[in-house]
C-alpha cells in the first residue's frame, strides 16, 4: 500500500545526505592539506589501498589468462597466415624448379641435335601423353602428328638417345613403338670399333636389348657404347629409318664371348619409364 509518510521520510533523508555531502565537499576544498577531512581521506586510503592491491594481485592470474587466450588466438591467426604464405611460396618454388628442369631437358635435346649430326633433320619436339609408357604394348602417345610433318617409321629420340619409331600418325597425335618392344629392331654398332649387329629387346625384360648374331671375331665388352649404324638393312635391302650414331645404350654383359654364339646385352640409354619430352626426326632438309 502506498504510504505517503514513508515517502516523505525517504525524501527528507536523501535531502539531508545531499546537503551533508555538499557541506563536506565545501569544507574539504576549503580547508588546508593538514585539515581533518584530508586526514580522514588519508586514513581511509591507507585502509582501502592494501585491499585494492591484494584484489589486484588475486585477479592478476585471471587477467593474464584472459590476455594469454587473446594472444593465443592472435598468434594462431598469424601462424595460419604464415602457413598459407609458405604454401604459396612452395608452389612458386616448385613451379620454378619444374620450369628449370624442363628448360634443361629441352636444351639437352637441342644439344643432341648438333652433337650427333642431327641438324640435317627437322626435329619436332613432342610431349608424351600420360605419365608412363603402356607396358603391355611397349608404346607411348605423343601430341604431334601429320599436321606437324610426322609420318610413320620416323625415328623418335630424347636427350639420352633412341626411344623408338612412329607406328601411327594422325592430325595432332601419334603412337610411338618403343625399343623395348620385342618386335622392334634396329641395326646397331659398337662405337669404339664398328662391330655391327641387329638389336632386339629381350622378351619379358624391357631394360635388356640383345645384339645378335655376332661373329666369333667380333669384339664386344661390358660398358661399350652402342649406337645406330644407319646402314642398309640386309634382310630387307632398304635404308634404315634411323640416322647414324644415335646412342642406343651401354653393354651390360656378353654371353658366350669369343664364340659364334656370343650375344651382347645392352641397357637402353633412354629411361623409357619416365619419358616426358621426345623428338620426332622428320624429313631431311632439302627433301
Amino acid at each position: 500500500m502506498y504510504d505517503r509518510k514513508t515517502v516523505r521520510r525517504r525524501r527528507a533523508v536523501l535531502g539531508l545526505l545531499v546537503a551533508a555531502a555538499l557541506i563536506l565537499l565545501t569544507a574539504y576544498f576549503g580547508e588546508s592539506a593538514g585539515g581533518g577531512l584530508h586526514s580522514v581521506q588519508r586514513g581511509v586510503f591507507s585502509i582501502v589501498s592494501p585491499i585494492q592491491d591484494g584484489a589486484s594481485r588475486a585477479l592478476k592470474p585471471f587477467r593474464d589468462a584472459v590476455g594469454w587466450v587473446g594472444d593465443t588466438f592472435d598468434a594462431k591467426g598469424e601462424v595460419e597466415d604464415l602457413r598459407k604464405e609458405r604454401n604459396q611460396l612452395r608452389k612458386q618454388v616448385a613451379s620454378g624448379e619444374l620450369a628449370a628442369q624442363e628448360n634443361i631437358r629441352l636444351r639437352k635435346q637441342l644439344s643432341l641435335d648438333t652433337n650427333q649430326g642431327l641438324e640435317q633433320y627437322v626435329p619436332v619436339t613432342a610431349r608424351v601423353s600420360g605419365t608412363s609408357p603402356n607396358v603391355a604394348s611397349h608404346s607411348i602417345n605423343i601430341d604431334v602428328g601429320t599436321s606437324d610433318g610426322v609420318e610413320v617409321d620416323m625415328p623418335v629420340i630424347d636427350d639420352a638417345g633412341l626411344v623408338g619409331k612412329v607406328v601411327f600418325a594422325a592430325g595432332g597425335a601419334s603412337k610411338v613403338q618403343l625399343i623395348s618392344d620385342p618386335a622392334f629392331g634396329v641395326i646397331g654398332q659398337v662405337a669404339k670399333n664398328g662391330v655391327r649387329g641387329p638389336i632386339h629387346a629381350a622378351v619379358g625384360n624391357p631394360n635388356d636389348l640383345v645384339m645378335q648374331p655376332l661373329k666369333r671375331r667380333d669384339q664386344v665388352a661390358t660398358n661399350d657404347l652402342v649406337v645406330t649404324a644407319g646402314t642398309v638393312v640386309s634382310d630387307t635391302e632398304r635404308q634404315s629409318p634411323f640416322p647414324k650414331d644415335i646412342l642406343v645404350g651401354r653393354v651390360t654383359g656378353v654371353d658366350d664371348a669369343g664364340q659364334d654364339t656370343q650375344k651382347a646385352h645392352i641397357r637402353p640409354a633412354a629411361d623409357l619409364g619416365r619419358l616426358e619430352y621426345v623428338q620426332v626426326l622428320t624429313k631431311v632438309h632439302g627433301d
